[in-house]
């Protein structure tokens, strides 16, 4: 993105992309319209799944590993852990080996809204940077627009329908076939309760070099609709126009918005597509989104956090050969609740889970408690990244695979 060499004045709201995920099949189909920007201000397009169930989105099978590489990373590479970081840069590396489109700067492809997936070195980005780009709550793009009077590469922090954007722009320039030159010369907030923008205090006029930099793309698909840059600070970003079902779905679910709606409508297309029976896979699956937790915070439930535990409702879920299922919930101070069972398959994509070895652990040490759990569990969606399922009390879980390990 145009942004890397004002990293170290404020200025770069580099773009980083929402965790990707991955289909079984390489045409995936779309579940809404992504937001879209103009030159003129961000504008937002939403239809319902079954409006948009026609159009697909195509990703080669090098794009599909990039996409799983990313699926699961916090604040778009912030929280990355060092195997994450090692598999999104391995992925990087094939496509930018492979053939996308040649000239990249001179390709209409190029045009257009880019919402940023991913992004290097977050850590050493400006204040602006490490304040909004690493926010999953926040949604950011790059307006790419090289054929007109003006050319423009402008980047975008949307905090929310309700709030508004800020939008950092840049003139911009092609020097090559890869290479975009560009000089930020504007920023300012468009908040959606003011009639007027509010000027962002950014002395671009007096910056000189430090306000100029260049972004070359490395890799642009065929498709047109993924792209990996590199900046004049080594940062790499991937960014993509449209995003696939599973995007969209924890992007929903960063943001807050919608989220059960968006359940909804992924788990009936994918009732559509789904051929085989869903299984349990073993691995390291972290909670991300349950209903109850979410209709906890508006209001108290009668369970205690014991007892959430216990049911599956925090925390993350080990699942292992041989019938075997584990709990783990992160207290504070280095305390842990854990909790191990079994579980047993009792019909199709459903489970009898037993919870019944419960402690809390400290270190090597552990205080065992007397508990036990019985749960009725439910695949709704599975693969080797994402899983819904259905569980105590019927409430809706939504889980994502951390341990990175490959189901044969």
């Amino acid at each position: 993105m145009a942004m890397n060499s004002t990293l170290s004045v404020g200025v770069n709201l580099s773009l980083r992309l929402d965790p990707f995920l991955k289909f079984n099949s390489k045409t995936l189909p779309l579940s809404k319209l992504d937001a879209c920007g103009s030159r003129r201000g961000l504008h937002v397009c939403r239809s319902s799944l079954a409006e948009e169930q026609q159009q697909t989105i195509s990703f080669s099978e090098p794009e599909t590993h990039l996409i799983n590489a990313l699926i699961g990373i916090q604040g778009r590479g912030k929280s990355a852990s060092p195997q994450q970081l090692q598999d999104v840069e391995r992925a990087v590396k094939v496509l930018e080996g492979l053939e996308g489109v040649s000239e990249p700067t001179n390709s209409d492809l190029i045009e257009g809204c880019w919402q940023l997936m991913f992004t290097t070195r977050p850590g050493t980005a400006s204040p602006i940077q490490r304040t909004f780009v690493g926010v999953d709550f926040f949604s950011v793009f790059q307006d790419v627009y090289l054929r007109t009077n003006d050319p423009r590469v402008s980047n975008i922090v949307r905090f929310s329908d309700a709030i508004g954007e800020l939008k950092v722009e840049a003139a911009a320039a092609i020097e090559n076939g890869k290479r975009i030159i560009f000089q930020f010369d504007r920023a300012a907030f468009s908040f959606n309760f003011l009639p007027f923008k509010v000027p962002y205090p950014v002395p671009f006029r007096i910056l000189g070099d430090e306000a100029k930099g260049w972004l070359d793309t490395t890799y642009l698909s065929p498709s047109g609709n993924l792209r990996i840059s590199r900046g004049n600070k080594g940062t790499t970003f991937v960014l993509q126009k449209k995003t696939e079902p599973r995007q969209r779905l924890l992007a929903a679910i960063s943001t807050g918005s919608q989220v059960r709606e968006t359940i909804d409508e992924f788990i009936s297309l994918n009732k559509n597509i789904a051929k085989d029976e869903i299984e349990l896979l073993e691995g390291e699956w972290q909670m991300i989104w349950s209903s109850q937790l979410a209709f906890f915070i508006l209001q108290t439930e009668t369970d205690s956090w014991l007892e959430n535990a216990a049911n599956g409702l925090m925390g993350k879920q080990i699942v292992k050969k041989n019938g075997q299922l584990k709990f783990v919930v992160d207290i504070l101070l280095g305390l842990r609740f854990s909790m191990t069972g079994t579980y047993e398959k009792s019909g199709t994509n459903k489970y009898d889970v037993i919870m019944d070895d419960a402690a809390i652990i400290a270190g090597p040490y552990g205080y065992p408690l007397e508990m036990e759990t019985k749960i009725n569990l439910e695949l709704l969606y599975s693969d080797e990244k994402v899983r819904i399922s259905k569980g105590y009390n019927n409430y809706v879980f939504v889980h994502v695979r951390t341990d990175g390990t490959k189901q044969k």
